[in-house]
C-alpha cells in the first residue's frame, strides 16, 4: 500500500513564500496523477493541484500563478510551491495519488499564513 508522507507546512507571513514536500514509499507511474488537496477549518476539502507528467498539471483558480505543482519520479517526491501566500491560504494541506481508481492520502501539513 502506498504511503504518502508531507512535510513543509509552518507559519508564514502573507505575501511570503512556503514548497511543500510529498513522499511516496514507492514509485509512482507519472500516467497516475499526484497532486495536493487542501482542507480549511469549517470547510470543504478542495483540490489545490495535480500533476501527471511535469507538462500537464491543473490548477485551482484561487492559486494560478502563485503556486507551481512540480514532480520528481526518481525520488518518488511531488512538490508545491507556494508563493504570495494569502490569510485564506491557510488550510491543513494534504498530498494525494490515485492508483487504478484508488485514492491514497497523507495525513497533511498546516500551513498558516498570518502576521
Amino acid at each position: 500500500q502506498v504511503q504518502l508522507v508531507e512535510s513543509g507546512g509552518g507559519l508564514v507571513q502573507p505575501g511570503g513564500s512556503l514548497r511543500l514536500s510529498c513522499a511516496a514509499s514507492e514509485t509512482i507511474s507519472s500516467i497516475f496523477p499526484m497532486g495536493w488537496y487542501r482542507q480549511a477549518p469549517g470547510k470543504q476539502r478542495e483540490l489545490v493541484a495535480t500533476v501527471t507528467t511535469n507538462a500537464n498539471t491543473k490548477y485551482a483558480d484561487s492559486v494560478k500563478g502563485r503556486f507551481t505543482i512540480s514532480r520528481d519520479n526518481t525520488e518518488k517526491t511531488v512538490y508545491l510551491q507556494m508563493n504570495s501566500l494569502k490569510s485564506e491560504d491557510t488550510a491543513v494541506y494534504l498530498c494525494y495519488t490515485k492508483i487504478y481508481a484508488i485514492n491514497y492520502w497523507g495525513k497533511g501539513t498546516l500551513v498558516t499564513v498570518s502576521s
